[in-house]
Parts: structure tokens; sequence; C-alpha cells
């Protein structure tokens, strides 16, 4: 009898589910449901596409319904996952363009449902001109927003990595931009001295940062033309919320699937939520951290599209394992390449590590060659082992992809000792003869 292997959720996860999971079981029947219009598309693209550094949306998908129909893959668009029966092995879908419901069953289900933008429940919160980021039809409404109403002044709330890339897709399309941030500084998710330099570049292009400032509401009628903050009004006709994300776990915790760090779905390193063939993946789950050495949620695409191969294999049968993450991110905002890696100093001074940090400033390449850019680096590493626990990157191109370094050392548990010893390639048009790396872990002393 043939397996029935049922996916909830069609991005990043969800179709790397239904891939592997064919390939796995040439024979299960295979069925992907998912809420939205678009599937298997790169949201991580979206910001290039605002800005019209990508030219078409088409562009940002990478497979379509009629590709997997070919691997006898079915895929239904526009169906929301409504509830789980655990035991029944059951899915309650809802069709949205029929408005009709209907029980699907399974042997095995994967959810990968996603996460959804925060919405602070301020007043003015529903008018038209606030926007999020997330999904293709968002980043549609935007364009055709900008198109028809030519707005002149954005606000960004929010000075993480979505805010600051769609800082520079507003600030490449003519629009006067500003960024207000909770937190004292943007990039929060860096330490102060490094996050520093990005506020310095964001000014010098003409953005302007509050950070320290809290939103209490949205002024205006149909439209938002003022956003008020703790210390005064700021004008607007364009508002973009990122102040983070939240799992779209419920129709799990109702089902009896324990939940983790954030509410997002537990689950172990083959992808198993505590109930019986069911699987969950992607920004919907936890994922293990190798420093924390716990479940933490981190949603990011890397870790959505490992999961969903994990899950499909071990759906389909198989027994793959995903070990776990170290955080690793990179974004590029405005001249500057950003990354990080591990522990900043504020999640090790909270997990009582003893570390020992040291930054450096160097060149991406030879100073002599065409392009040569300043590059900062912090390492962090404990005092008893000396082991690599952290590293930071903020500098021009040729800057952020050093990162994977630093990664894989940390993955390896080197020492910073073992790290400074490691034969990096040299040549004038890609480094100095000392890598900036090196030259940040000598000073490791």
């Amino acid at each position: 009898m043939k397996k029935r292997i049922v996916i909830l959720g069609g991005v990043a996860a969800g179709m790397s589910a239904a891939a592997k999971a064919r390939r796995t079981d040439s024979d299960a029947i295979i069925e992907v449901y998912t809420s939205e219009e678009f599937i298997s598309y790169g949201a991580c693209g979206l910001p290039y596409f605002l800005s019209g550094v990508i030219p078409s949306y088409e562009k940002l998908i990478a497979r379509t319904p009629p590709f997997f129909a070919q691997q006898n893959i079915q895929v239904f668009l526009n169906h929301k996952g409504l509830a789980i029966n655990s035991q029944e092995l059951t899915l309650q879908v809802l069709d949205h363009e029929s408005n009709l419901e209907k029980k699907v069953s399974f042997d095995a289900l994967v959810i990968a449902t996603g996460a959804r933008p925060i919405i602070p429940p301020l007043p003015g919160i529903k008018a038209a001109n606030i926007f999020t980021l997330k999904t293709i039809p968002d980043a549609l409404r935007i364009k055709d927003y900008i198109r028809r109403f030519q707005p002149r002044n954005a606000v960004i709330v929010g000075g993480g990595y979505i805010g600051l890339e769609v800082a520079e897709a507003f600030i490449q399309l003519g629009l006067k931009t500003t960024i207000i941030e909770l937190a004292p500084q943007v990039a929060p998710n860096l330490d102060a001295d490094l996050a520093q330099l990005i506020e310095q570049e964001l000014l010098q292009h003409g953005v302007e940062v509050k950070t320290g400032h809290k939103v209490l509401a949205f002024e205006g009628e149909e439209r938002v033309t003022r956003v008020i903050t703790d210390q005064g009004p700021l004008p607007a006709d364009l508002v973009l919320l990122a102040i983070g994300v939240t799992p779209n776990s419920e129709i799990a915790e109702t089902a009896g699937i324990k939940l983790g760090p954030k509410q997002a779905i537990l689950t172990d390193n083959q992808q198993r939520t505590n109930l019986p063939y069911i699987f969950a993946a992607g920004d919907c789950a936890t994922v293990y951290h190798r420093l924390y050495q716990g479940p933490a949620y981190i949603p990011l695409g890397t870790t959505a599209n490992k999961q969903g191969r994990v899950a499909g294999n071990n759906a389909a049968g198989g027994q793959l394992q995903f070990d776990g993450v170290l955080g690793t991110g990179i974004a590029k905002i405005l001249n500057l390449e950003v990354a990080r890696t591990g522990l900043s100093t504020r999640e090790a001074t909270q997990l009582n590590l003893n570390f020992n940090t040291t930054v450096i400033k160097s060149r991406t390449r030879a100073a002599y060659y065409p392009e040569s850019t300043p590059i900062t680096i912090k390492l962090l590493w404990q005092e008893e082992n000396r082991r690599l626990i952290g590293g930071q990157i903020v500098g021009g191109p040729g800057s952020g992809k050093r990162i994977d370094v630093i990664a894989t050392a940390i993955s390896a548990g080197m020492s910073v000792d073992e790290f400074r010893q490691l034969d990096l390639a040299y040549a004038p048009p890609f480094a100095p003869v000392w890598d900036p790396l090196l030259i940040a872990a000598n000073q490791a002393d």
C-alpha cells in the first residue's frame, strides 16, 4: 500500500520536504497544501525585487506546481490548514477559492507553515499604507502603492536585517527614509560597536535613524500621515513594519504538539514532534543551537531548506539528522556587508560564559589593489579553553562571506590558536598577505 505524505506549507521547508520525500520514496502519494498563491520562491530576494534590482517577481520563483506535478507531487494552492487530528491522522483544510472544507488523511504529516510578521496592536495599525514584507503579494502591494501614490516619506519600524535591507530599497527608489528602532542600536543581533558602523553608513546615505524610540500610534484618516513615538511625531506616507516574525504554530498547539522558544514547534534532530508521524520544519519550528546546546528560534532560509530536507526524508521512512545551527547570517546594507555567527557578547553573557573578545580593522584586499575596502572583525572565545564561540564582520565588498570560515571553525571546535594557523589563500585581488581573519586571531593573546 502506498504511503500518503501530506505537507502543510509550500515555500522553503515545505517544498524541500516534498522534493526529498519523492527522492526517498518513488511510490508515495505526496500532497502539498499551502495557503499562499505562490510556492517555492526566494523570500530573501523580496527587498531586491522591491528596489528594482530584480526586475520581476517571477525570477524569485524556483519551481511551480506544474514542475512538481511532473514529479508526481500534487500542490493545492490557497488551501489553509484548519485542524490536525493526531488520532485519526487527518488534516482539515479550507479551500479559499471554493470556500469548502475537506478532510485529508495521512500516514506522515510535515508542518511547514512558516511565520508571519509581528503586527503590534497600536492605534491606526490598519491604515492602508502600513505594510509588511514576507511574501510576494506583500511586495506587489508595496510596489503598487508607490506607483499609484508616489509617497515621499517612508518610515520603517524595526532596525533588523529586513528593515535595513528595505531601507536600502527605499533609498534607491528616491524615498526619504527613517528607521525607528526600540533598541539602543540598529542590528540588535550584533554588538553595539559593530552596529555603530552600520548606523554611520545609513546616515551617510541620508537615512534618519531613531534608536531608543517607541512607536505609540499611527495618525491619519484612511492612510497614515504621521507616526507618533514617545519622542515626538514623524511624517510618513508609507510605513513598513519589520519588528520580527512569530511562528504559525497555532494549528500544531491545538493538536497537542509541544511548543518551544517563541512558541515555535518543538522538534528533535530528525524534525519529529512529540506526536508520532508528525514532523515540523522551517520558520514554524525550533532548531538546535550548537552553542546554546538546546532549542532556539532562528528563522532563516538556510535552516528552513535543511530542516525541510530532513523532514521529507524521514516522513518517507528515512533516518536523516540535522545537527543544528550557529545562527550564521549575512546581509548587504548599502555599501556594507554585515555578517555574524555563533554568540554575541550579550548572548555569551546570558549563558554565564567566561569569554574574551578582540576587534581589528583591516582591508578586504591588498591595500594597494583597486577596490580594497575597510573591514572590521570581532572574535569571541572562551577564556578557559580559548575555543571560538562567535564572530562578527562589517566591511565593504569581499567582507561578508569570510564569516563562513569562522562558522566552520566554531563547528569544528577550534581554539583561537588553531584558527590563527589556518592556511588561507592569498592574492592581492582577494586578500592582504595576512588575511583579516588571521590578524584578528593573532590579536587574541
